[in-house]
């Protein structure tokens, strides 16, 4: 179900949420590496994270950008909001994603909002409900916004008229 995006076709911003210094101790010392965690996406419903590892800062911020635009996911809107509640889910991390009424703005902390902006969910509101740590938020978020159905897939999947499916 899931189809391969090309990211050459898209005009991609990237934003950082964070870098770790990760350390290894060894025989002679300690190495020290950093960790970058990078979203990339277009505003038009295109979004994907990746990780990157390096000795210095921009070469790991780099391959994270590199690894994200290998991982892209399509969002299903309605409007400026999503089409149905979900909850992701990842490791202990846990993301409520509601559709909010339009104006009202993401109402979402750290990861989800950076998420949702590149994705361009402009009304949603989120509860983080388990894990805090940015990796889990983030992978629990794009585990809730690849869940997301819109109206014809249910159509599809159903095999029923879209008078059925009317509220």
């Amino acid at each position: 179900m899931t189809t391969h995006i090309d990211p050459n076709t898209l005009e991609l911003e990237d934003q950082l949420v964070g870098i770790n210094r990760v350390t290894k101790v060894v025989k002679g010392g300690r190495r020290l590496r950093f960790a970058a965690i990078v979203i990339v996406g277009d505003k038009a419903g295109h979004v994907g994270f990746g990780t990157g590892k390096a000795q210095e800062v921009p070469e790991a911020i780099r391959k994270a950008v590199e690894d994200a635009k290998k991982n892209l996911i399509e969002v299903p809107t309605v409007g400026s909001t999503i089409p149905h509640e979900t909850v992701g889910r990842y490791g202990a991390g846990r993301i409520m994603l509601k559709p909010a009424e339009e104006g009202s703005g993401v109402a979402a902390g750290g990861p989800v909002r950076i998420v949702m902006d590149l994705a361009g969910v402009a009304d949603v509101t989120s509860k983080s409900l388990g894990s805090n740590t940015p990796i889990n938020v983030i992978r629990a978020t794009m585990d809730g916004l690849k869940s997301l159905n819109t109206r014809e897939d249910l159509v599809a999947l159903r095999g029923a008229d879209a008078k059925s499916l009317q509220n």
